[in-house]
């Protein structure tokens, strides 16, 4: 794997896996815990229309894509704020639209033949530095905001109900969160690809959930375990000539069911 470091797009995948690691594990630890995966997922799959968007118009892949992301959240949230009967329905339209709308696009493009699966299944090894830069300033924005905001997502997070009797805004703080979630995804989904993006915004949080006393400590401890995942696929896809994203995921898997079964033990 040393040897691999003297290359370049190792050293961009590596950057981008420890970059990914900081949103899915300050971010996931919110999703987690307020219970927002299926929302991550609909964003994440939705997405698409926004990847096809961005080719249709010639525009760059992830600022189409983290456009249509935030504007898929902000509906969800709207229609969902107030009737949670309703998310499931939501949530799978959008979903199934987001993807429908992107392959069109992409069909319709003239003269242009996108590889699909490097956005399903992720391409962290053939990261540019633009997108390192864009995956840089989304930390910055998400370190910044939930610095700011710590106290008010904490109290979000445990007790909606009794932050607004307090008068925390909880519905400013999940309109920030969703469009903090939907940026989040869009630049894991150039990680491992929109397929597998769910799992390395869950898996880290859940775990790190488990020895974790406080919010704070959860979303370092999630950050560290998502970079343990990161690498280790890394290098196991480097080692066995593998597919990068799949082979991070493949971990985080794996060290999820060794560690829900020695709980249940």
């Amino acid at each position: 794997m040393l040897e691999a470091l003297n290359l370049e797009f190792m050293q961009n995948a590596l950057m981008a896996g420890l970059l990914v690691s900081i949103a899915c594990g300050v971010i996931g630890s919110l999703v987690v815990i307020n219970r927002m995966v299926f929302i991550a997922g609909g964003i994440a799959h939705g997405a698409y229309g926004g990847l096809g968007l961005a080719f249709y118009f010639s525009l760059e892949s992830l600022l189409g894509a983290s456009g249509f992301a935030i504007f898929l959240a902000l509906l969800i949230a709207t229609i969902t704020l107030n009737d949670k009967s309703k998310m499931d329905s939501v949530i799978g339209a959008l979903w199934a639209f987001g993807m429908a709308f992107g392959i069109i696009l992409i069909d319709l493009t003239p003269g242009y033949n996108v590889d699909l699966m490097s956005y399903l299944f992720g391409s962290i090894l053939a990261v540019p530095d633009s997108d390192l830069a864009f995956m840089a300033a989304v930390d910055c924005v998400i370190l910044l905001i939930v610095t700011l905001l710590y106290r008010q997502f904490e109290a979000l997070s445990f007790d909606a109900e009794f932050a607004k009797l307090r008068g925390v805004k909880t519905t400013l703080l999940y309109y920030v969160l969703v469009c903090m979630m939907a940026l989040s995804v869009v630049m894991t989904i150039r990680a491992v690809g929109l397929i597998l993006v769910i799992a390395l915004l869950t898996i880290p949080p859940y775990i790190a959930q488990n020895f974790s006393k406080r919010l704070g400590a959860m979303m370092l401890n999630a950050t560290l375990i998502s970079a343990a995942f990161c690498i280790s696929g890394l290098w196991l896809s480097f080692e066995a000539n593998l597919t990068s994203g799949a082979s991070i995921i493949l971990i985080a898997s794996i060290c999820f069911f060794i560690f829900t079964a020695i709980n249940r033990r």
